[in-house]
């Protein structure tokens, strides 16, 4: 078989349909909108959550918690990525933008602990999970807590 021989299935290409053309067509006069209405003008019809006046769904349900326009958006590096340094290195922000564990230097670093620490460092980090921390420890490093930059409205990274 050949691409000049290939068939679409039949049905799986359905025609277009076309309105407002007479009544002979079916689809004439009011072209399938039902009778007069909003729905039936042309432009945007009832608006997306409209409930005919009722209070809608979204102003009956309660306000809960609260969502920051500025969130701390954490880069994530696990222990195992660590072993690349060399042992007794000093790890902070810059050394793992270096070794391409993190993009920029803009959002705060997380330590988490998946996998295996094998080499003694000293990481500087803005944040530690609780098992980082102890299998950093343990490796024979330690685990130093940076000040976070706090996001401005404009989207720079202010130092405290």
């Amino acid at each position: 078989m050949q691409s000049h021989q290939l068939r679409s299935p039949s049905g799986s290409r359905k025609r277009r349909k076309i309105v407002g053309r007479g009544r002979g067509t079916g689809h004439g006069k009011r072209c399938g909108r039902g009778q007069t209405g909003q729905n039936s003008r042309s432009g945007r019809g009832v608006m997306l959550g409209y409930e005919g006046g009722q209070m809608s769904l979204l102003r009956r349900l309660p306000k809960v918690g609260f969502n920051s326009k500025w969130p701390a958006e954490y880069q994530i590096v696990d222990v195992a990525a660590l072993n690349c340094f060399d042992n007794g290195a000093v790890v902070n922000p810059d050394s793992l933008k270096d070794a391409r564990l993190i993009k920029t230097l803009h959002r705060p670093v997380k330590i988490l602990s998946d996998g295996a620490m094998t080499k003694k460092l000293t990481v500087q980090a803005h944040r530690f999970s609780k098992a980082a921390q102890d299998k950093i420890t343990k490796a024979g490093g330690t685990a130093e807590v940076l000040t976070r930059p706090s996001a401005s409205p404009r989207g720079e990274q202010t130092v405290k």
